[in-house]
């Protein structure tokens, strides 16, 4: 259904000089004729953002997570919305008011089918905030129509995903940024540069909260009158998914619908794309994934080559907040989450007072985001990064759901002698969508 554009991607050339463009001109123009008055906007002066600095962007799937990605877009000066689209009428139309709103005028455009919006030449970067069932598909048709991408996590069902995901933005050279926000929060950064830095000593035991652990296969609602395109396009909704019968059921539950190559509840996957993610980071283990993985008791193991073990657990953290992670070496441990406080075995390692961040707001991370779109470096979150963290959720997952101990080889990534968890690595997409 989409065709490959990446040869597009090396013929632009993002943000370059409009500014000096305008300038220029205006030095050719006043030695040949009267004097030409340019607004100091058109040249960025007095806090302005010239129109040719702007990242122009389109926003996929506005639901209560991407209208509030999208909320703090809008704050970028340097960023210029022009398109939004979802396949449910209310929330485009209202996506289209807060965006018209803030600019005062009307020139957001709407679209149903997100196709058309990635078809747009003047777009150069895309929020993908849909329901995990599009997250990676979106994501790689738009790196083919050469757009940068903002996705939400998880950001993909499964380890065949994962795998295109990263290979994808690498062949085409767009930036990818991962919506696991807390990369870019000091709290969790601090807790991260200590195990790194071995001020923790040699690390032994990573945990991570995964926000549940349940891997059941999604189910077959009853069927339920369609009220048709005027409320929602049912079959766009549900894109490479397997067809089901219209359900405002699984209509209403889009952060929860096929998570995790179509297991309810997404298993670790529904915190750990953000705990485990962590725990990745602070374990330095960005290029890799764990090599085995068990479930033990009401917790789901994994072991890195190394030999620092993964813990995800639901239980017997400490006072810290939603989305903790805890990292503990031969010499110490620290402990946070989303009240923004640390924990540790001695406060010196903590020290004086730190800056704090309660909650977990993304203005941090999207600031790094577009910051990557205009420098081409990489992002805190990039695909390569959210490929090998979401591999291990995935591969937990699998264990989790046949119920056995899991070898598993990150090099050729695949399942050590066990086809049946190998054939859990990837899933058969819905006509006519590919990958």
């Amino acid at each position: 259904m989409e065709s490959d554009s990446s040869n597009a991607v090396s013929s632009r050339r993002p943000f370059s000089s409009r500014r000096q463009f305008l300038k220029g001109g205006a030095l050719v123009g006043g030695a040949v004729a009267l004097p030409y008055f340019i607004p100091a906007v058109a040249l960025g002066r007095d806090g302005a953002v010239a129109p040719g600095e702007k990242i122009t962007l389109g926003a996929i799937g506005i639901g209560g997570r991407g209208s509030y990605d999208l909320g703090c877009m809008l704050e970028e000066q340097d960023v210029r919305c022009v398109a939004v689209c979802d396949v449910r009428t209310e929330r485009r139309e209202a996506a289209k008011r807060n965006v018209d709103n803030k600019y005062g005028n009307k020139d957001c455009a709407m679209y149903t089918d997100f196709r058309e919006l990635l078809a747009r030449p003047d777009i150069d970067a895309v929020l993908i905030a849909t329901g995990p069932n599009w997250h990676a598909l979106a994501s790689i048709m738009a790196a083919k129509a050469g757009k940068d991408v903002y996705c939400e996590k998880p950001c993909t069902k499964n380890i065949a995903d994962s795998l295109t995901l990263a290979e994808t933005f690498r062949r085409t050279g767009r930036v990818f940024q991962g919506g696991m926000q807390r990369r870019s929060l000091p709290n969790f950064e601090f807790a991260a540069e200590l195990a790194q830095r071995g001020k923790l000593g040699k690390l032994t035991i990573l945990h991570a909260h995964p926000g549940g652990l349940g891997t059941e296969s999604s189910g077959w609602p009853a069927a339920e009158p369609d009220p048709g395109e005027r409320v929602a396009d049912w079959d766009m909704y549900l894109g490479p998914a397997a067809w089901r019968p219209f359900s405002n059921g699984i209509l209403n539950n889009g952060g929860g619908f096929e998570k995790g190559g179509g297991l309810v509840g997404g298993g670790c996957l529904e915190w750990g794309s953000h705990c485990v993610d962590l725990c990745q980071w602070a374990n330095q283990s960005d290029d890799t994934a764990a090599i085995e993985y068990w479930p033990e008791g009401n917790q789901l193991c994994a072991k890195y080559a190394t030999g620092v073990k993964l813990i995800m657990r639901n239980d017997g953290w400490l006072n810290s907040g939603s989305c903790p992670v805890r990292y503990e070496g031969e010499g110490g441990w620290v402990e946070t989450g989303d009240n923004g406080d640390l924990f540790a075995s001695s406060m010196d390692l903590i020290g004086g007072k730190r800056p704090k961040s309660s909650g977990y707001p993304a203005n941090f991370h999207i600031r790094n985001f577009f910051d990557c779109v205009k420098s081409r470096n990489q992002p805190r979150a990039s695909a390569s990064v959210a490929c090998q963290s979401h591999i291990v959720c995935h591969a937990a997952n699998i264990a989790q759901f046949l119920g056995r101990k899991l070898k598993y080889d990150p090099v050729r990534n695949v399942f050590i002698g066990d086809e049946e968890a190998n054939r859990l690595r990837s899933e058969a997409l819905r006509e006519p969508w590919r990958i």
